[in-house]
């Protein structure tokens, strides 16, 4: 059974910084580009960051600069460390594998979501 499990993220005030990570369990996920989004509360979930299974990295523009998304693949995890938070990054915070980690595709990658992990920063 392939879980994608998150952790991390909290509540810190606005400034600060946290780091949210994601273990893939039940598929070894070099070759499989990750990512991850976020939803506030009201929103529609919204795409943040992705990293190939090379490398690459991608960022959506609220955070170039102030993120940096990584990858471990023989720890089957990657993170997402965030710098600078500000109130509007708030929101439940989604790892995704395959296909879902735009703007990279996979032929050989299903894609999956994580249940989410909680990141509040407080003005």
């Amino acid at each position: 059974q392939v879980q994608l499990v998150e952790s991390g993220g909290g509540s810190v005030q606005a400034g600060g910084s946290l780091n949210v990570s994601c273990t893939v369990l039940g598929y070894s996920f070099s070759r499989c580009p990750m990512g991850w989004y976020r939803q506030a509360p009201g929103k529609e979930r919204e795409w943040v960051s992705s990293i190939s299974h090379l490398g690459t990295r991608s960022y959506t523009d609220s955070v170039e600069g102030r993120f940096t998304i990584s990858r471990d693949n023989a720890k089957n995890t990657v993170l997402l460390q965030m710098n600078s938070l500000k109130s509007e990054d708030t929101a439940l915070y989604y790892c995704a594998s395959g296909n879902l980690a735009r703007p990279y595709v996979s032929s050989v990658c299903r894609s999956y979501w994580g249940q989410g992990t909680q990141v509040t920063v407080s003005s």
